[in-house]
């Protein structure tokens, strides 16, 4: 249930199925997160501070090279959400789960997930699942899934950061494989050598400035590379690149082999 106190929101949401109160100062957050509310007791609490909207601000301004004292846009509410996107997945991460940039889909009862660098075609080559394999396909998270770590495998959930197409649903599966893909004119799969799965997950995986949470995380990291299969797609954007994905990936999943 949502409360309004003094300009403030707080009600409780459930992510990777972790309930979290959490506290913020506009509306639109809280119906950004309104597809994961629950009545369950909170485990902890987050609530951005004017220290972590400023933190996300310096963010914004160094990863688009705008020079210092320059006339930003970036809005309030813009900055809280991304606020919340961080301190929910600091928190997260204590609890073994790891928020990871890619798309994820579930097909057939289990999870892939596609990443890259941006622009690659991540988004595009889930949207080529969908057309070949129909109903078999249905989408986790089109931009920040979560890797939740359980004895005995990893599971991808949804989260509502979910990419300029909001393609997501509340709603889990087992995870098969992590693919990262590569532009080629032509289709190949190939498994992934163990150093460059690392350097993945480095890259696209959740990081923290804390040095406490950066060892965890580091550690949770590792124990993803030894518990999921990783594959390199090299594809096109044509529909055999999905075939060519599943006929690899869905005969037979493997670990990553060590580097020559």
């Amino acid at each position: 249930m949502v409360r309004e106190n003094h300009d403030r929101f707080e009600f409780t949401v459930s992510l990777a199925g972790f309930p979290m109160r959490v506290i913020c100062r506009h509306e639109e957050n809280r119906a950004f997160l309104e597809d994961y509310l629950t009545d369950r007791a909170p485990l902890f609490t987050v609530e951005p501070t004017v220290a972590d909207l400023e933190k996300a601000h310096r963010g914004f301004v160094a990863a688009y090279g705008i020079d210092d004292g320059a006339e930003t846009s970036f809005s309030e509410r813009f900055l809280e959400n991304n606020a919340l996107h961080a301190l929910i997945a600091e928190r997260l991460a204590t609890y073994d789960t790891l928020l990871f940039h890619g798309s994820a889909l579930c097909m057939d009862g289990q999870a892939f997930v596609f990443t890259a660098p941006s622009g690659t075609g991540k988004s595009t080559h889930a949207r080529l699942w969908r057309r070949v394999f129909g109903d078999r396909v249905w989408m986790i998270n089109d931009d920040k899934p979560l890797l939740r770590l359980e004895e005995g495998g990893v599971r991808v959930y949804g989260s509502p950061w979910d990419g300029k197409h909001r393609l997501s649903r509340n709603a889990s599966a087992p995870l098969r494989a992590i693919l990262r893909l590569y532009r080629s004119p032509e289709n190949r799969l190939a498994p992934m050598e163990r150093a460059d799965a690392f350097q993945t997950l480095l890259g696209q995986g959740f990081a923290s400035e804390t040095p406490d949470s950066a060892r965890h995380i580091l550690a949770l990291k590792t124990r993803l590379l030894d518990s999921t299969a990783f594959y390199s797609l090299y594809c096109n954007m044509e529909p055999e690149a999905a075939l060519c994905a599943w006929k690899g990936v869905g005969a037979e999943t493997c670990r990553c082999r060590p580097a020559d």
